[in-house]
């Protein structure tokens, strides 16, 4: 069984983590949250409802909803009772919910975990769109969200709402006129210390915006709307846009352990923060990972995706320092964070134990020979304690071990007591093989100007099966950089017209572990269409 260790060493920022959150949360050390914005699936009288459709996801709604709102609300308070323990005493919390189960979630969750005394504000999220029909009671156009602090030093920043000129000039019911620069204007009227009317700009009125109040008329995302990744619930990145900038500053951690569709944590890392994004749902997570492709330049600050089982390829060809940064982190250990010069040690444990780490295979009898001579120079005094207790004197962690390897470490614990722990990476991450995807192409028409209009078709395959499909049209061969077009295609299908020229199109296969894999095609129009 691998090391556990101190489970606090693995919490890092920039994370986009699959799992069950309460078990996720409760390694979290105290008071490292600035801001968390939850927005859990809403309650209902069905057994559950999906929106991935993943069995990861599934699983948790059945876990969910096997009671009335007594087990919902069970449910979701020691969630939230691991949120309150991780929120720093400056931090705020954002609850999203509907009116289900908003009275519960208050008197029974955050007044109980927060205190009545910490209630800072129901929120109203009035959204606007088409009103459906119902029976006996008014629409319901609207969410709450409810903020609570963590106590009386948590921050809000004065954040302004932008104001509508035309909804402006309306309210003013005045004659607009016009300066010599062409500025809009209107006569303001004589207050105290004014003795005569005076000009008020029109632009910096609206430039300038109005505080905000605890009603937010924020429509929600439409059809054809460039923010819309094919998530059904999909937040606006406005709303998002406001909650954070209003209770957290650049540099702060920002926690979604709902993550969905991921518009906090698109969201988050455009305004700056760092962040942390959980979900159960496989797909959640590999749909966040794309939207955040999409938004990648030079000043991206780089991330880590944690699934529940890895790739074997892409680790054994993973940058070598990298990946032993990395594999120690699952370990449960602390990296030496340098290259080189590490005289056989590439981290330790919570006690300081040393640990090696081979991204190889068949490890043969010299590295074992040479670890346990290095794990004696690495710290005399720990290695004749661990050796007098019968504990590991040392870690070696590698892909398989040598039959010569596995020989020596049993020598050196019978005849000198020495304990080398030999661990191979699957011990510490579950590994699997990741997808395979074809392409295939139909052309559909020839246009005016050489254009084609050209269906392509992608089949992947997977042990686990295969949960979506993302496109990149304008795949940029040179760096491998995969920005979606698409980032949601369930059937694999794309229907796209191409110009005159050569095109680098790419397609990312998702199976249900949230493996993937990319195929890349390029096609030349000229005068035909022709696969190169």
């Amino acid at each position: 069984m691998a090391f556990v260790g101190n489970e606090e060493l693995n919490f890092t920022v920039n994370k986009l983590i699959l799992g069950d959150n309460l078990e996720i949360l409760k390694t979290f050390p105290d008071e490292c949250i600035d801001l968390i914005y939850l927005d859990p699936p809403f309650f209902s009288n069905r057994n559950y409802e999906v929106i991935w459709g993943d069995s990861g996801e599934i699983r948790s709604f059945q876990d969910r909803w096997s009671g009335g709102m007594d087990h919902y609300i069970a449910w979701l308070y020691e969630r939230v009772e691991q949120m309150h323990r991780i929120l720093k005493p400056t931090g705020s919390i954002f609850l999203h919910c509907d009116s289900h189960a908003n009275s519960y979630i208050r008197v029974h969750i955050l007044d109980k975990l927060f205190l009545e005394k910490n209630f800072r504000n129901e929120i109203i999220w009035s959204y606007t769109g088409r009103l459906m029909y119902a029976e006996k009671r008014f629409c319901e156009k609207h969410d709450t969200i409810y903020f609570y602090a963590k106590s009386k030093l948590h921050k809000l920043n004065g954040v302004t709402e932008q104001i509508d000129e035309k909804e402006y000039i309306k309210m003013k019911k005045q004659e607009v006129h016009i300066d010599e620069d062409g500025r809009k204007w209107i006569w303001g009227h004589a207050g105290k210390g004014k003795s005569h009317d005076y000009r008020i700009y029109i632009d910096e009125v609206v430039n300038k915006g109005k505080n905000l109040n605890t009603v937010w008329n924020i429509p929600i995302i439409n059809t054809s709307s460039k923010e819309r990744i094919g998530y059904p619930t999909q937040k606006p990145e406005t709303l998002l846009d406001r909650i954070i900038k209003s209770g957290s500053n650049e540099g702060d951690i920002i926690l979604d352990p709902f993550m969905g569709g991921g518009t906090t944590i698109a969201v988050a890392d455009k305004l700056n923060r760092k962040w942390l994004g959980i979900d159960q749902s496989p797909m959640a997570v590999k749909v966040t990972e794309f939207r955040l492709q999409m938004q990648t330049d030079l000043f991206t600050a780089p991330y880590v995706v944690q699934l529940h089982k890895y790739d074997f390829d892409s680790l054994f060809t993973e940058d070598p320092f990298k990946f032993e940064t990395w594999i120690i982190q699952q370990f449960g250990g602390i990296g030496q964070n340098k290259k080189g010069g590490d005289k056989g040690v590439d981290g330790k444990t919570a006690d300081g134990t040393p640990i090696q780490v081979k991204q190889s295979k068949n490890i043969g009898v010299n590295v074992v020979k040479n670890f346990s001579v290095s794990a004696k120079q690495f710290n005399r005094p720990l290695f004749e304690r661990n050796v007098s207790e019968k504990k590991p004197v040392g870690y070696i962690i590698a892909f398989t071990f040598g039959k010569g390897a596995i020989e020596e470490a049993a020598r050196l614990k019978n005849s000198e007591n020495i304990i080398i722990k030999l661990v191979t990476v699957e011990e510490i991450v579950p590994l699997s093989v990741k997808p395979t995807v074809a392409i295939h192409i139909n052309e559909l028409e020839k246009l005016d100007g050489g254009s084609r209009k050209i269906e392509i078709v992608a089949v992947g395959n997977s042990l686990s099966g295969i949960e979506f499909y993302s496109w990149d049209f304008n795949y940029n061969v040179e760096k491998s950089k995969f920005k979606p077009s698409v980032i949601i295609d369930k059937e694999g299908k794309q229907t796209i017209v191409l110009k005159t020229g050569t095109h680098n199109i790419a397609v990312k296969v998702v199976d249900n572990d949230g493996l993937e894999n990319i195929e890349t095609l390029k096609l030349k129009i000229n005068g035909g269409l022709k696969r190169e």
